[in-house]
Parts: structure tokens; sequence; C-alpha cells
């Protein structure tokens, strides 16, 4: 991983030695949402975590990953293929992370692009926010690699007076990054140079190139459509309710759907995990929700 240079630090001491830091408390910081256990959930995140584990940096890693769930991240900004963090130490002053990864070029893009398009379901499942495990047979096929290979492929920086590459600052925020990349693959693929519309158009495009002139596309059968009422009342109030109008109503087994389909919300800064307060506020609202339909049923 290669690490910019910068003046030596005025927080090491004379005989060059670092005395034990303990972290000061961050308040407002980015929580990561694994408490205990397995940092990601879907492969291509622990794919990300196993890629650096394998530079032999795993100390430095722990301590990163305590710092990432302490919520020492205190900002995270991705913008212009670029990472930017603040991480609070054991000083008053913040340190500021830059992480970059280094590009692919937009030709090896285009041959990834190609041999994707030739596997309809993985462009498919990609497509839906899912990175199959086969979408790698495509990237070998373009000859490149889609995770960091080398510390080469990994461009950061930290101002804290800790020389070793990645310091625990960095490494809270390649665990955060991991996370993030659960809910969005296409975030790799921004950090290696291209946007998640460049790549669809690109997709789109080789697909269309592959296709034949003896291609036959049927088309879907044209779905019944009903003409809206000339009744204003009908328009718009609706058609009546029949007389067993709330049917069999009962609580959904489980809560919280839409969020839970939607995924943990990003870089979240409550003490209590995202999903877990939405399945509460959820459920309560179900129940009361029930109740007045109930109470409405009553009444006739």
């Amino acid at each position: 991983m290669t690490r910019r240079n910068r003046p030596r630090s005025r927080w090491v001491n004379s005989d060059r030695f670092f005395a034990p830091s303990i972290p000061l408390p961050a308040r407002g910081g980015i929580r990561a949402h694994s408490r205990i256990g397995e940092f990601a959930t879907s492969w291509w995140g622990r794919r990300w975590l196993q890629t650096l584990e394998s530079f032999q940096v795993r100390a430095r890693l722990n301590r990163g990953r305590s710092y990432a769930r302490r919520g020492q991240v205190l900002h995270l900004e991705i913008a212009n293929q670029k990472v930017t963090a603040t991480v609070q130490g054991s000083i008053p002053i913040p340190y500021n992370v830059t992480i970059e990864l280094r590009p692919i070029p937009i030709a090896q893009w285009r041959k990834v692009c190609k041999a994707m398009a030739s596997k309809v379901a993985t462009a498919a499942r990609l497509m839906a926010g899912v990175l199959p495990p086969e979408a790698e047979e495509s990237f070998a096929e373009a000859d490149v690699e889609l995770f960091p290979t080398r510390d080469a492929d990994l461009i950061t920086s930290c101002d804290c007076p800790d020389f070793s590459n990645p310091c625990k600052h960095i490494a809270a925020v390649y665990y955060l990054l991991a996370e993030q990349f659960d809910r969005d693959p296409f975030l790799l693929f921004r950090l290696r140079g291209i946007e998640r519309e460049q790549f669809v158009a690109m997709l789109g495009k080789s697909g269309r190139t592959q296709r034949t002139a003896g291609d036959v596309i049927e088309s879907e059968p044209a779905r019944e459509t009903r003409a809206p009422s000339a009744n204003p009342e009908v328009f718009w109030c609706g058609r009546p309710f029949p007389d067993d109008r709330y049917g069999q109503v009962a609580l959904s087994g489980e809560a919280a759907p839409l969020a839970r389909r939607l995924g943990s919300f990003p870089f979240w800064r409550g003490q209590r995990d995202f999903l877990e307060a939405m399945s509460d506020l959820s459920s309560k609202a179900a129940e009361r929700g029930l109740a007045v339909l109930v109470k409405s049923a009553a009444r006739g």
C-alpha cells in the first residue's frame, strides 16, 4: 500500500518510540453495524477484508476494527473516486485519512463489459444490486482484478505519527467501507474508476453489439388496462368497499420489511442498530394501525 510521504510528526518522543495511546471518546461518530464476529455479510465485502488481511497487517486491522465499532470515525466522504475521513485518535485534533484505489483503465472496463454481456444471468444479478461470484470470471477474461491484489493498488494517507501502513485510523475506514460495499457493490466499481451509470451504459452497448440478426426477442404480452371511470365520484373516491372491507387483517410476521429490503443506513451514527430501531418503530406502528382498523370495523 503506497503511503504518501509526510513530515515526521511532533508527537514522536526523543527516543523515537510511541507511548501506548488510548483513543479519546468520539461524540457523534460513525459506528459500524457489526458489534461482534464477522464484519461484512456479503461475499464481496468479506473478500475486500480478506484481501487486506493478505497483506500481513492483521494487527493493525484488528485495532482498526475496534475503532470502527467504537465510532472513532467522525466523518467519511466518498467523492471523485477518493475516500476522505477524519478519525478521532488519542489527541484532541482528529487525524485526516485518504484512501484511493488504483483505477482500472477504461479500455479494460470495456473488455469486462464485453465478457459480462455474454453472461446474461451475471449481468442481471449485478443490475439488481448483487455482485455474483461469477463476475470475477469476466474480470479475469479482461486480464484485470476487481479487488486489490497488491499493496500498490491502494494509495493511502494519514497524518498520524504511525508510519505503519495501514495505521489503525486507515484500517477503521477500511472496515466501514466493507459494510458500505455490502449495501452497494457498485461503490467498489466507482473506486476503481467507473461510475454505475457509465458501466451500465457500457454493458448495454456491449450486449447490443453481441446480438446477431437472427436473434429473436419475444415481446412481453400486453397487460390488460382499464380506462378510468367517467363518473367523478368513482374517479376521485374510488370504487366502494365490499361489505367485508377489511377482510382478515393480521400483522406481518416481518418487522420493517421495507427497511430490511433497502439495507442498513449508510454510515449510521446512532447508538442502536438502525434496523433494530426501525423494527421496533414498525411493530408499534403496525399494532396501533391494526387497533384503529378494528375499531372502525366495529363501528360499521
